[in-house]
């Protein structure tokens, strides 16, 4: 369907196959935050392209405060994008932005949408407020009070029975906390391991604060930038003890703001700790969605090093999304 727009993380994609002699045309809403939007494209003396907000409740008493970039690339053998400034706007209706562009495009041809950043206006004044990262995932079912207790005993180490050693020092913290969140830790102390005999751990691969950030997690008092922070050593930590949730979580979270900088980095470590999740968003973003063309450097540096299993996956998928209708 020509109306209908595929999304991955903060990327949305628009594929017009035949604009022909129409005038106008909508996009299906697609979400992004907490808003639905819509593309609209109309066809003057110009091409304008806007972007707007679906009228609703949301959008009405939370209205968004978007910075984006567009662009707009022709298919086929000459690929020729126009790619818009960085624009940051108040968007209510389809009249706060639109983009003229100098041409007109014939036959098929694609509109992107990168969302750099989202705020809620305030309608009162003020600073907005972000929308990413949400944390949502951190919302722990355990109640205040309970929260507060296992807060206590890990700031203040209270009955406190194991040392972990850090790449950089060392923190304290509960066999039966980490017996229960880990079956590594687990079977650790339940059988007759030097952990146990000695109530030492050693992770040597995380530092002190990754380990904190670990630590709160289990205990369930971690902050939602200290773990955007350090999802990555969360994920390897998650991977190697056996923590299902925190790799889950991990995953979700990495999903979330691929681009263009860290979308190799995040196919590695997805292809490295089996996240299949992750690694298909990966792949979207760059054959569906056609950002490999934006990172040509980037890809040939990382073929130079990326596992044969890998770069056959990869060039399955090229085969897949360039496959003749």
């Amino acid at each position: 369907m020509d109306s209908k727009v595929e999304t991955i993380a903060r990327l949305a994609q628009w594929r017009i196959d035949n604009f022909g002699p129409s005038t106008y045309r909508r996009s299906d809403p697609f979400k992004i935050g907490l808003w639905n939007w819509h593309l609209s494209i109309e066809k003057n003396r110009y091409m304008y392209i806007r972007l707007f907000p679906e009228p609703s409740r949301v959008s009405k008493e939370q209205p968004p405060v978007a910075r984006f970039v567009l662009r707009v690339t022709t298919t086929g053998t000459n690929r020729k994008p126009y790619i818009s400034p960085i624009h940051e706007r108040l968007l209510r209706t389809s009249d706060d932005f639109v983009w003229p562009i100098d041409t007109t495009f014939l036959g098929r041809f694609i509109i992107d949408v990168e969302f750099l950043d989202l705020k809620i206006f305030p309608t009162n004044g003020g600073e907005g407020s972000p929308v990413w990262p949400s944390d949502g995932i951190m919302h722990s079912l355990s109640t205040k009070s309970t929260l507060r207790c296992l807060a206590r005993m890990l700031a203040e180490s209270i009955h406190a029975d194991v040392t972990i050693n850090t790449a950089d020092g060392s923190v304290c913290s509960h066999k039966a906390i980490l017996s229960a969140s880990s079956p590594v830790f687990h079977s650790m102390f339940l059988h007759n391991l030097k952990e146990k005999e000695s109530s030492t751990i050693e992770i040597e691969d995380m530092s002190t604060e990754a380990c904190n950030a670990l630590l709160g997690y289990l205990y369930g008092t971690i902050q939602q930038e200290d773990f955007w922070k350090h999802r990555l050593a969360l994920l390897g930590a998650a991977n190697k003890y056996d923590m299902k949730d925190l790799k889950d979580a991990c995953e979700e979270s990495l999903l979330e703001d691929i681009n263009t900088e860290n979308v190799l980095e995040r196919l590695q470590e997805a292809w490295l700790y089996q996240l299949n999740k992750l690694k298909k968003g990966c792949l979207m973003y760059l054959f569906d969605f056609g950002k490999i063309y934006d990172i040509k450097d980037e890809i040939n540096n990382f073929f130079k090093q990326a596992d044969r299993d890998l770069m056959l996956e990869m060039f399955q998928e090229v085969l897949t999304v360039w496959k003749p209708a």
